[in-house]
């Protein structure tokens, strides 16, 4: 482990599933309150033009630890399942284990989404992921994940709070044995094991406290090290209609709005407990989400509320709203209060960004498509862009690289839940589409035809990049 007599402050990044763009007032929403978010962004940094790099989870939370587009693994399109095995090779360092070279003390709490090994000889993962009785031995460690990637400590589930197994796992072992059927079924939830007790609407209570607890635990052994805590709530991911009761009807955007409430609810405890034992002053606070929002709740009502903002598109698309995310850090003395930036970034590049924090180096192998980020988050003006380029990734694969004002999209169509999810071309017509995001951030005019020669300088840049 590598000394360095530098103090380093303790890192708190809230991973929010499903929270978009215009779901927090100061992002313009009026339908749903989040003042404990508008707090820490009047009292930090907000960014206006962050990206996760994929329109859905596996991917986004894979270029987060690793600082690595995903479509580089195996993972070309969709997202993994809960008993899917290990995305991150194990060689492969991640944020946590780039971090434990300064001494953090490091913990991944919440939806994890890339992948356990579980314990099991016949099972084949990619074949039936949807598996209702897997011949998985429960009672057995489960490896490949946060434990196995630099984090001291785990708790959390394995994937989304629609798809089983439905129950906790702390650090290589699940909390109980799945091993009843899952009832009652709610939105969109996939049939499978569930442990004994398991409650759907307790699932970022718990997380919440264990988050509570690792701060706790860590003030009260005096250790000298920092601390970084990688928490990922379920909500505002469906299902939403199994919500605490105390977020019920907080919002005016129906029970995904009410779901968003219970974000902003958890990063009020967490900066309650910051306060309360003197840890504000020295924690950088980091909150987005993951991909963009579903535009309507389960019901398909809006409910006059744009879970996107003005963007176009939503979860799993290639447009903005498919990827364009609310991003927001507070850091007391470093980060002053109430800035706006407009610097393109993407979420990929945390990991080349807290290397410059730590004052770590970053082997040319290691976190290859990660920018270095850090005087943006420090509210810093740059002579020109630190970014070049984003690449984005749909939830069916499509491609799409943002340069300057320039948007190019490989093919046709949302790429994602929007329908018409896929266009083939028409003859003499466009093969793909191509926006100037500074006059139509909405996407509405695709100049393909009109700009041949746009088409090619980010058409080859694109490739080069893959």
């Amino acid at each position: 482990m590598a000394t360095n007599t530098k103090t380093y402050p303790n890192i708190i990044f809230i991973l929010a599933d499903d929270m978009g763009y215009g779901d927090l007032g100061c992002y313009g929403s009026e339908k749903i309150p989040t003042p404990n978010m508008d707090k820490i962004a009047f009292e930090g940094i907000r960014f206006t033009d962050a990206h996760s790099s994929s329109a859905v989870c596996t991917p986004s939370r894979y270029s987060i630890l690793t600082g690595r587009y995903c479509w580089r693994t195996k993972l070309k399109r969709s997202v993994l399942w809960g008993y899917n095995f290990p995305l991150i090779e194990p060689e492969r360092p991640t944020i946590a284990t780039l971090l434990k070279k300064r001494g953090y003390h490091t913990a991944a709490i919440g939806k994890w989404h890339v992948g356990f090994k579980w314990p099991t000889q016949n099972y084949e993962p990619l074949k039936n992921p949807h598996a209702k009785n897997p011949d998985i031995d429960f009672s057995k460690p489960i490896k490949g994940g946060p434990t196995s990637l630099g984090f001291d400590y785990f708790f959390g589930i394995s994937g989304s709070l629609d798809m089983p197994p439905y129950c906790f796992i702390e650090n290589e072992h699940t909390v109980g044995i799945p091993s009843l059927p899952k009832k009652p079924l709610y939105q969109q939830q996939i049939e499978g094991l569930m442990a004994p007790g398991w409650r759907d609407d307790n699932v970022d209570m718990k997380f919440t406290e264990k988050a509570i607890q690792f701060i706790q635990d860590h003030v009260k052994s005096n250790s000298a090290q920092p601390f970084f805590i990688y928490l990922c709530t379920s909500a505002p991911h469906r299902p939403c209609d199994v919500q605490p009761d105390f977020v019920k009807g907080k919002s005016q955007a129906g029970d995904r709005g009410d779901m968003v409430v219970l974000v902003d609810w958890v990063v009020g405890q967490i900066n309650d407990e910051l306060e309360r034992l003197g840890l504000t002053e020295n924690t950088l606070i980091m909150i987005t989400s993951d991909n963009g929002a579903r535009a309507t709740c389960f019901n398909g009502k809006d409910y006059g509320h744009k879970s996107n903002g003005s963007w176009r598109g939503q979860k799993g698309d290639i447009w903005e709203g498919g990827h364009r995310e609310p991003l927001i850090a507070r850091w007391p003395n470093h980060i002053k209060p109430n800035l706006i930036s407009k610097e393109p970034l993407c979420l990929v590049d945390l990991f080349a960004t807290f290397a410059a924090l730590l004052d770590l180096p970053i082997h040319y192998e290691v976190a290859e498509d990660s920018f270095n980020m850090f005087p943006a988050l420090l509210g810093k003006k740059q002579a020109k862009q630190i970014r070049d380029s984003i690449i984005h990734h749909s939830m069916w694969g499509v491609f799409s690289i943002r340069q300057g004002k320039w948007k190019f999209i490989k093919g046709l169509g949302s790429g994602g839940f929007t329908l018409p999810a896929k266009i083939y071309p028409k003859r003499g017509g466009p093969k793909g589409q191509l926006y100037d995001l500074e006059k139509d951030p909405e996407e509405k005019h695709n100049l393909w035809n009109d700009k041949p020669d746009i088409i090619e300088v980010l058409g080859n840049l694109l490739n080069q990049i893959k």
